[in-house]
């Protein structure tokens, strides 16, 4: 092959709606975004790599993945989202302890929690190396394999329209409840440069509901909101944070939250300054007795929202015991 690993995958630039003009070259094609890890599979007979968004291997964590590879009748370089399903949804979590385990421990893992991957690539084929190649090119050559039988379980062929209004469906939240957390938009005519941001990515988002338990910075005009519900045992669970809050919400909330006491289920407590962090957050427990509304997208794991949400509103017309359990 003459592609070989680690390189770079080509990225997408995040906004905050599907735009109607996005001036890509070709025009636009949408394909749907699973929530899992980004992955390259190098696969030929003799040699099987599976390599992740930032260059590691992950070879030995998805031995399923890999023979899958090695069973393949010609050599392929193949760009695509590992994900594992569990609970009638794509499952983050799950795929995060499959990616930890190596050995008998992935080969265990791998008979209890399969893997698939979901490709929306092809990189390179038995007659070279395709990125010059435009999008359309791509994408017909990738939906060729499935169609002669090259390709099948567990690899996936990721949905793709040119029909904006289906796309629009797709950012319907209910497909967030089953994993797919937004959309990607792909110039028809658009090469595959690795490392660059020449896609859109535009994620699915919907509202709730969460009590104020902690914040960052002074209590009397916070940076942030560290947001939780009440379990069915009355435990305070942590379920967000906020993104930092406009001067206006500062305010707005540094007039209506107390200091907690010392007896708060969070004094003392640590939490993370970010998803796969290990910075500690120097935060400041407030009564929970404030209800507010956010949004935030549809990377939902156990009830943790795995990305920074977004402040809305307080509801005032809310007690903090009207609200369902983490995960309801």
């Amino acid at each position: 092959m003459a592609l070989t690993p680690p390189i770079q995958p080509m990225l997408a630039d995040a906004r905050p709606e599907l735009p109607r003009d996005t001036a890509l070259p070709g025009g636009p094609a949408y394909e749907q975004k699973p929530d899992g890890y980004r992955a390259i599979l190098f696969a030929s007979p003799d040699r099987v790599q599976i390599q992740s968004r930032n260059g590691t291997d992950l070879t030995g964590a998805f031995p399923e993945i890999a023979a899958a590879g090695r069973a393949l009748p010609a050599p392929l370089a193949l760009d695509g989202e590992l994900v594992v399903a569990h609970g009638g949804r794509l499952h983050f979590g799950e795929l995060q302890r499959r990616a930890r385990r190596r050995g008998a421990g992935a080969r265990q893992a791998a008979a209890e929690r399969p893997a698939h991957l979901i490709l929306f690539d092809v990189l390179e084929t038995a007659d070279g190396p395709l990125l010059d190649r435009p999008y359309r090119e791509r994408r017909a050559a990738l939906e060729q394999l499935f169609v002669d039988g090259t390709l099948g379980a567990p690899f996936a062929l990721c949905p793709a329209t040119r029909d904006r209004a289906v796309a629009l469906d797709w950012l319907d939240p209910a497909w967030g409840t089953v994993g797919i957390e937004g959309v990607v938009v792909k110039g028809l005519a658009q090469p595959y440069q690795p490392g660059r941001r020449g896609w859109l990515k535009v994620r699915a988002r919907a509202t709730a509901d969460a009590i104020v338990a902690s914040v960052t910075g002074p209590v009397t005009a916070p940076s942030t909101l560290l947001l939780a519900r009440r379990d069915q045992t009355g435990r305070l669970r942590y379920v967000a944070r906020t993104a930092p809050l406009a001067r206006t919400a500062r305010e707005e909330l540094g007039a209506r939250l107390r200091p907690g006491g010392p007896d708060h289920p969070w004094r003392g407590r640590r939490f993370s300054a970010g998803w796969g962090s290990s910075e500690q957050l120097d935060h400041r427990p407030v009564h929970p007795e404030l209800v507010v509304e956010f949004a935030g997208d549809t990377a939902v794991d156990e009830g943790i929202y795995r990305h920074p949400v977004r402040y809305l509103r307080v509801r005032d017309d809310m007690s903090p015991e009207q609200l369902p359990p983490p995960g309801a």
